[in-house]
C-alpha cells in the first residue's frame, strides 16, 4: 500500500508541475506579445532573437523561437537530463502555441503604446515571473534559460545573473534593426526587471527554515515530523541555565512552505512547547539543494625513469 501511495503522490506532483509550466507560459506569452512586441521593446534570450528577426525580416516570432530551441534542447539533453528536457519541450510547445494565438491580438491591442516605460516594466514582470515559475518546477522557456540551468547545476550562481549576462548582446543588437537607442534602453530595463523577478520567484520557492524545539514531548513531536512533512530531526542535549533542568531540544531543517504544518503539529502535541524559527541562507544535502562545487581533476603522477628511487 505504501508504494502505491508514493506513486500517486509522484504522479500528482508531475501533473502539478506541468500545470505550473502551462500557467507560466501563458504569463510569458501575455508579457511578450501584448506589452513588449507591439511596442518594439526587445526582451532577452530566444524570444529577443525572434523579435529581432520579426522586425527585420517579418518572419513570425513563433517559428524562429521553436527552431532555435529545437537545436538547443538537443544539445542540452545530455547535460540536464531527460526529465528537465521533457518539461522544457512541453514549455516550448506551449509558448509557441500561445504566442501564435495571442500575437495577432497583442499587435492589434497596442496597450500602453504611448507609455513604453510602463509597457516594458509590466511586460518584464510577466516574463520574469513566468521564467521563475518554470525553473522552480524543473522546466524553462528554453534559450538562455537552458544555459542558466546548466551553469546553476554545477555552480552556485544566481540564475537571474546568468540570464542577464547572456542577454546583453541580444538586446544591444536590436539597434541594428530598430535604429533607436531609446528602445534598446527599454530593453535593458526589461532585462533587469526580468532577472530580478526570476530571482525573487525561485528564491521564494526554495527558501528553507530551521527550528529549535524544546518540549517534554520531543519524541512524539519528532516522530510526527519524520512522518509528515518527512523531515529529519536531531536531538540535542541542553541545560536550562536558570532552572538547572536537563532538557531535550529538537533541531529541524525544513522548507518554508512546511512551516505551518510543523507549527500545527507542535500545537496539537504540546501547546506549551518553546519554539524558535529562523531563516537560513542555504541547506545542502538529501531532500534539499545539491552541493555546487567544481571538482578538480586529479593529475596523473609523472615519473622520472632516470631517478633510481622511482624505478621498480
Amino acid at each position: 500500500m505504501e508504494t502505491i501511495t508514493l506513486n500517486k503522490k509522484s504522479a500528482w506532483k508531475e501533473v502539478r508541475d506541468y500545470l505550473f509550466i502551462l500557467v507560466a507560459m501563458l504569463l510569458y506569452a501575455i508579457g511578450w506579445t501584448v506589452f513588449l512586441l507591439p511596442n518594439n521593446i526587445t526582451t532577452g534570450g530566444v524570444p529577443g532573437i525572434s523579435s529581432i528577426v520579426y522586425w527585420g525580416l517579418g518572419i513570425p516570432v513563433q517559428y524562429t523561437y521553436f527552431v532555435i530551441n529545437f537545436f538547443l534542447l538537443i544539445a542540452a539533453l545530455k547535460t540536464l537530463g531527460l526529465r528537465f528536457c521533457l518539461k522544457t519541450i512541453f514549455a516550448v510547445i506551449c509558448l509557441t502555441f500561445l504566442t501564435a494565438v495571442l500575437k495577432d491580438y497583442g499587435l492589434e491591442a497596442k496597450l500602453l503604446s504611448d507609455q513604453p516605460f510602463m509597457a516594458s516594466i509590466i511586460g518584464a514582470v510577466f516574463c520574469g515571473t513566468s521564467v521563475g515559475l518554470g525553473l522552480s518546477v524543473g522546466g524553462s522557456t528554453g534559450g538562455t534559460d537552458i544555459v542558466a540551468a546548466i551553469v546553476h547545476k554545477y555552480r552556485d550562481i544566481s540564475l537571474g545573473r546568468v540570464i542577464l549576462i547572456c542577454d546583453v548582446v541580444i538586446i544591444s543588437s536590436s539597434y541594428f534593426v530598430l535604429h533607436n537607442w531609446e528602445m534598446v534602453i527599454y530593453g535593458y530595463v526589461v532585462l533587469y526587471v526580468t532577472a530580478f523577478c526570476v530571482d525573487q520567484v525561485v528564491n521564494t520557492t526554495r527558501q528553507s527554515v530551521q527550528f529549535f524545539i524544546i518540549s517534554d514531548k520531543y519524541k512524539e513531536i519528532g516522530h510526527r515530523i519524520n512522518k509528515n512533512p518527512h523531515r529529519g530531526c536531531t536531538v540535542i542535549d541542553a541545560h536550562g541555565f536558570y532552572s538547572g533542568k536537563e532538557v531535550k531540544m529538537l533541531f529541524v531543517l525544513a522548507k518554508k512552505s512546511e512551516s505551518n504544518k510543523i507549527f500545527t503539529l507542535i500545537d496539537e502535541i504540546d501547546p506549551s512547547a518553546f519554539v524558535s524559527q529562523s531563516a537560513v541562507i542555504g541547506v545542502y544535502g538529501e531532500g534539499f539543494d545539491r552541493f555546487k562545487v567544481k571538482h578538480k581533476k586529479k593529475s596523473e603522477p609523472v615519473f622520472d625513469l632516470d631517478d633510481p628511487e622511482e624505478q621498480v
